[in-house]
């Protein structure tokens, strides 16, 4: 029995690796046989002599002369898809072409800008750098749906038609291996999209991480003092919107002496033991240190809106008076203004 269930395991095995082990052709044809190509020829329909012919024009095969691939020639792989990663732009395919329509000068400028720092990121070569015309050298891929290893040059050009702005990816030559050859137009289409892709991407993530700087910055500076909750209860109000807070809290409070033990944000508690930061700490924030004498404290966060409620309570649950409230709320803003 133990013997079979290796065998078994075993078989899987090449299985396995069969299919792994397909060609490029393979990936790119579909999987059954190609016996409709021998398919004989249609012959006339012969009716009896004094039959009636009837027929219904319903599946009638269209008449004409029409020319495509058939059978291992047939690319089954599914088109590339155009990512549309730029606000307000709206994208077209033109004979193979990507062309991107934008509204604004300013936006064609930093999606041109981003398209030259793309290719120079990639170490990719360029015939012609102007203002309005990029031509680039051979731009290699190795895919595992290609036999070998393909290469495309492109050209990317800036225009203005109709009050809009618009940005072309065009391939201009093609290679297949060491041959330089004409390209379908799946092919051109495919990697005119690719091409075009490694733009909007670049895009993409730039405008993200322009966002998250923006959003760090925010963060940084955020005004604390001492207020009043809903009930009128003393708290610290920090004007930060509540998702806002909590992320800074995680990375200040240590830095005062609350080791963190659990937090839920959900429930907006964040549960830490509280070691006095040394001497040299304080003297940075040119003040003194804070005045509690227990260990462990809660601080309770709330959501006003565009604003953040603190308050803190000691091992048995009860608020910290005023003044230790004074003081952690001066240390939170010093610290900030240290970052």
């Amino acid at each position: 029995m133990k013997f079979s269930r290796q065998l078994v395991v075993s078989s899987l095995a090449v299985i396995v690796l069969s299919a792994c082990s397909s060609s490029p052709a393979e990936r790119r044809q579909a999987g059954d046989d190609f016996s409709y190509l021998e398919t004989k020829a249609f012959e006339a329909w012969t009716l009896p002599e004094g039959a009636e012919s009837l027929f219904y024009p319903n599946y009638d095969i269209p008449a004409g002369e029409f020319k495509g691939p058939v059978g291992s020639a047939v690319d089954i792989r599914p088109p590339q898809q155009l990512l549309e990663l730029v606000p307000g732009a709206r994208t077209e395919l033109d004979n193979g072409s990507v062309i991107m329509w934008l509204v604004k000068q300013e936006e064609m400028d930093k999606v041109w800008s981003t398209a030259r720092e793309m290719l120079q990121a990639r170490n990719i070569a360029l015939r012609e750098n102007s203002n309005n015309r990029i031509e680039t050298g051979w731009v290699s891929w190795n895919r595992e749906d290609e036999d070998s290893e393909v290469s495309a040059r492109f050209v990317m050009e800036r225009f203005e038609a109709n009050r809009r702005f618009g940005f072309r990816v065009s391939m201009l030559e093609w290679r297949q291996g060491e041959q330089v050859q004409s390209v379908s137009g799946l092919n051109r289409e495919r990697y005119n999209i690719q091409m075009a892709n490694l733009v909007t991407m670049l895009y993409d993530k730039k405008q993200q991480d322009e966002a998250e700087r923006r959003a760090q910055q925010l963060v940084q500076q955020i005004p604390v003092s001492v207020g009043k909750d809903r009930n009128g209860l003393p708290v610290i109000i920090a004007r930060a919107q509540y998702n806002i807070f909590w992320k800074r809290a995680a990375d200040i409070l240590p830095k005062l002496g609350f080791k963190l033990k659990d937090r839920n944000q959900s429930q907006g508690v964040i549960e830490t033991e509280y070691n006095e930061a040394d001497e040299e700490f304080w003297q940075r924030l040119d003040m003194a240190p804070l005045s509690l004498t227990g260990t462990e404290y809660t601080f309770q966060l709330g959501d006003l809106g565009n604003r953040t409620s603190i308050a803190i309570t000691n091992y048995e649950d009860k608020a910290v008076d005023e003044q230790a409230l004074a003081e952690v709320s001066e240390a939170l803003a010093a610290v900030m203004k240290l970052d």
